[in-house]
């Protein structure tokens, strides 16, 4: 019996919650340490369990795995959600990077004085830039890749879902998005994901701010 995942990051959404939402739909346990003072981050740096001294920092199978990016295709190839050949892979690649960039956008908000152009800068990309390919790619399909789920299903619901709750009514204009939302919200992992009590993360607020900026001890603007 292999040993439990662990988590290493803030008790916030993230970088880390894309994780968590990959870890969920591949129906795995994991455990979650969370990152309160700066002590403990100190502690994993000395230890030498950060790279590149940042988190996420993720403990699977013996390894200790950092870097967002790296950590997901591990989780994807190891539990069927990478596609079959290389070429699937690389269309996995490309849609996941996209929701990745729209997402990071979001993420960032919490941690400006004047969100206000930052949240019209992001409805105009989402609405301009990023779903638009994914109008397109769901015409016919159920899933984004060659009718399998895969790693950029997994996101682009992330995704919509994240930016429903800063714009309600954007994606009235992407019907092939909100019907594949409303599928795979029905697969039996995600629907207990997104109940009341799960380990998926509330949005950030101001307690979820000041650790992290008390942890990576920053005490001016936060770095873009």
């Amino acid at each position: 019996m292999s040993e439990k995942v662990i988590l290493h990051y803030f008790n916030g959404r993230g970088k880390m919650e894309s994780i968590r939402w990959l870890l969920t739909v591949a129906e795995v346990e994991f455990d979650e340490c969370y990152l309160t003072n700066r002590e403990q981050y100190l502690k994993l740096l000395n230890d030498g369990s950060l790279m590149f001294q940042q988190v996420p920092l993720v403990e699977i199978d013996g390894l200790k795995l950092v870097q967002t990016k790296a950590i997901l295709h591990y989780i994807a190839e190891k539990y069927n959600l990478y596609g079959k050949d290389i070429k699937e892979r690389v269309t996995i690649n490309m849609y996941s990077e996209g929701l990745i960039d729209l997402m990071e956008m979001v993420m960032a908000l919490p941690f400006v004085a004047d969100p206000k152009p930052k949240l019209d800068n992001i409805q105009s990309k989402a609405k301009e830039r990023y779903l638009p390919v994914f109008e397109k790619a769901l015409t016919e399909p159920v899933y984004l890749v060659e009718g399998k789920l895969s790693l950029a299903d997994v996101l682009l619901v992330e995704c919509t879902l994240m930016l429903e709750e800063k714009f309600p009514a954007i994606l009235k204009d992407f019907p092939n998005i909100k019907s594949f939302q409303g599928r795979m919200i029905q697969i039996p992992a995600i629907s207990r994901f997104l109940q009341p009590g799960s380990k998926r993360k509330p949005q950030p607020d101001e307690g979820y701010v000041k650790t992290v900026m008390e942890v990576f001890n920053i005490t001016g603007p936060f770095p873009k």
